[in-house]
């Protein structure tokens, strides 16, 4: 189990975070477009939070599909802190 600390480690990653949270599930292009990170970057992002075991990746073919893992409560909280700031229409 990763510590919080690293899972906000980067500017980068909360972005990332910020973006599934926002969207539910997305593809690494659409994440990459929202966040204006570019593909390595992104990709280097959603692979170490999918080691962390914060998201999940599905495939359909070579389409990879992002979002948080339904079973894991710390996806729940990351969803439930950016939407705390959202409502109160502060930037994260």
């Amino acid at each position: 189990m990763m510590a919080v600390e690293e899972i906000f480690s980067s500017k980068g990653r909360v972005k990332v975070l910020k973006a599934l949270a926002e969207s539910g599930e997305m593809n690494i292009s659409e994440i990459t477009r929202r966040t204006k990170l570019n593909h390595t970057t992104t990709s280097a992002h959603l692979e170490q939070l999918c080691k962390m075991g914060v998201i999940e990746e599905k495939r359909f073919g070579r389409v990879r599909i992002f979002r948080f893992k339904k079973d894991d409560p710390r996806g729940w909280a990351i969803r439930t802190l950016f939407d705390s700031f959202s409502k109160r229409g502060q930037k994260v």
